[in-house]
């Protein structure tokens, strides 16, 4: 990106579900690093608020009404923003639904809608990016994940399948690109719960609002993360925000009999807040909501400002460490104790 700089031609990020969350987050935060910002999302309203934010930071902003579901709309929506900038640099996938309800309660209708958005909107998404990337051998893909894509919880069938679906397509098209020698680089980022307004609108099969369990970020502590994850010299493969994030993908390679069980005590009801769900209450699912709801949700007396960001290659280069230093100090251990044997013998 340095080099976009040195030329006087800022580079151009396209962030999709930027209108309201993590998205607006991360959209703002590529504005305050210099970076021409395309958004994409459904909401009029919620788009006039991200590039009102991007306008008072100086930053130069294109909005653009976009149903990820759609396929011509996000192709649609990147030609236009090569048409007027040039090129696109990065290319963030944020754009979610998710409903709320035991699996049987889920209708048909609603697991469709919630894959069209959340896993088919990043493929719709990656596949915009690689036609504008793949000529100019150059870019940087960033699929915003979820620890729920290594570690599903009760409640959220439709929204943790996507993600899991999420984490195989991405690593599908790592090895791609590896096999091609490209130089695009892909990330997937995987968040904790953060605090944003995906509570407020999420569908409920309960006649109460839905809640985070566990630690809650500030949305802007995870924008920060990614872009920063653009702006390393070396792309992480992936990348693991939070300390909750780490502990429940360590804790699934490790223990999934015993995090089915905690989860089946721990994570369901707590999903359900006190706060009973109104006649008028947002819900994404059903459609774009006339609203400028922001970045931050309604649990900010509890959200953390800032977060750890764990690149797990580092995890398994420690862990490889680790085990060698196991094995040698055994090996060492029963070479000493057969010793002391034989002299004991002796």
């Amino acid at each position: 990106m340095s080099a976009a700089f040195e030329n006087g031609d800022a580079p151009v990020a396209v962030v999709t579900g930027a209108s309201a969350g993590v998205g607006r987050a991360i959209a703002v935060a590529f504005a305050q690093r210099g970076y021409r910002v395309a958004l994409l999302a459904r909401s009029p309203e919620g788009l006039e608020g991200a590039f009102a934010e991007v306008s008072q930071l100086g930053g130069e902003a294109f909005e653009l009404i976009a149903d990820v579901s759609k396929p011509d709309d996000v192709f649609a929506a990147a030609e236009a923003v090569v048409a007027r900038w040039g090129r696109i640099h990065v290319w963030v996938n944020d754009a979610m639904e998710t409903v709320v309800g035991p699996v049987d309660m889920i209708t048909p209708e609603e697991y469709r809608r919630v894959t069209e958005v959340t896993y088919l909107g990043v493929v719709h998404g990656t596949l915009a990016a690689l036609r504008h990337m793949r000529p100019r051998d150059e870019g940087h893909i960033i699929q915003i994940g979820s620890a729920l894509a290594y570690r599903a919880i009760p409640l959220q069938s439709a929204y943790c399948a996507a993600k899991f679906a999420i984490r195989g397509f991405t690593d599908s098209l790592r090895a791609e690109l590896l096999h091609d020698n490209s130089r695009i680089r892909l990330t997937m980022v995987q968040l904790p719960g953060v605090n944003t307004p995906q509570f407020d609108w999420s569908h409920m099969h309960f006649d109460r609002r839905h809640q985070p369990i566990g630690e809650v970020y500030e949305p802007e502590a995870v924008a920060r993360a990614v872009v920063e994850a653009v702006q390393a010299w070396r792309a992480p493969r992936e990348l693991w925000l939070g300390a909750p994030t780490v502990q429940s993908i360590i804790g699934q390679m490790f223990a999934p009999v015993f995090l089915d069980r905690y989860l089946a005590r721990n994570a369901y009801e707590q999903q359900i807040s006190n706060d009973p769900v109104r006649p008028g209450d947002p819900d994404e699912l059903l459609g774009p909501d006339h609203h400028d709801h922001g970045a931050r949700g309604r649990f900010s007396a509890a959200a953390k400002d800032s977060l750890i960001a764990v690149d797990p290659a580092y995890l398994r280069g420690g862990a490889v460490v680790a085990g060698i230093g196991l094995l040698a100090g055994a090996y060492l251990w029963g070479r000493a104790s057969r010793a002391a044997s034989r002299k004991t013998l002796m």
